[in-house]
């Protein structure tokens, strides 16, 4: 359309540029997903393979957006943290959630078999995506928290309910038996149904993290048999405590300002 007299359509575009000098973060989120998962059974409360699928769309998110520096999931959302600087398009949100969403979309659809292999997709995963800019570390690590506290107390109910649904209740009646019910009383429901809540694998209890380390590898042997290591960036999923500072002092480097 350049030099042309229909050009001028271009001045209709919004502008939806990010704030700069802010961390921007993407929350990436599955769209009717309790119907999906329920028409391709999945398992309840948790399904591993369905949270690993989404664990290797996210390590796949990483080796795709060079400007990403952690991330953390659960269930069928997944929160990106893009570094303070990113110029990444622009940073024009729109421009960075309609790209993403999809490459995360299509990563979802091509590694299906890798994790359900007697399974066949019998409709169409989407996940719908929105950026928030946060000033500081302070915040973004308070979102962080925020949504591995989300994490445990859904995780906890969900348990709780679908154990119940187990020993005999009924849906009514099982969330009737949970109404009002604290942390402590949770845990003692399913310690009476023979469960040890902080047994259960952390990829439940936790979410997933994924982000990039520096990790050393054996590259060759010298004359004297000696290992020769180098040192790269790779991409890690682990299942840890972000709320506390333990994980964060070790790895300062990733929420570092520039």
């Amino acid at each position: 359309m350049a030099n042309s007299k229909y050009e001028y359509v271009k001045s209709f575009e919004v502008e939806d540029k990010l704030m700069p000098s802010t961390w921007i973060v993407l929350r990436i989120d599955g769209r009717h997903f309790h119907q999906f998962s329920d028409k391709h059974e999945f398992k309840k409360p948790n399904d591993e393979r369905a949270l690993k699928l989404m664990n290797a769309c996210a390590e796949a998110m990483f080796e795709e957006f060079p400007d990403l520096v952690f991330s953390y999931g659960v269930s069928d959302e997944y929160s990106f943290v893009f570094k303070k600087t990113t110029e990444f398009y622009n940073r024009r949100s729109s421009k960075i959630v309609s790209i993403t969403v999809s490459f995360f979309t299509s990563v979802y659809v091509m590694k299906w078999k890798d994790f359900f292999p007697d399974k066949d997709l019998k409709s169409i995963p989407s996940f719908d995506a929105r950026t928030v800019c946060y000033p500081s570390t302070k915040i973004v690590r308070d979102y962080l928290a925020w949504r591995q506290v989300d994490c445990h107390i859904n995780n906890q109910y969900n348990t709780c309910f679908w154990k119940l649904i187990e020993s005999g209740k009924t849906k009514s009646e099982a969330q009737d038996r949970l109404k009002g019910t604290q942390t402590q009383d949770k845990n003692e429901i399913l310690f009476q149904l023979g469960v040890n809540y902080s047994d259960l694998p952390a990829i439940f209890r936790k979410g997933s993290c994924v982000f990039k380390d520096k990790v050393e590898e054996i590259v060759k042997y010298n004359e004297n048999g000696q290992p020769v290591k180098r040192s790269r960036n790779k991409v890690i999923t682990d299942h840890c405590d972000i709320i506390g500072d333990e994980f964060w002092k070790e790895h300062a480097s990733i929420l570092k300002d520039e």
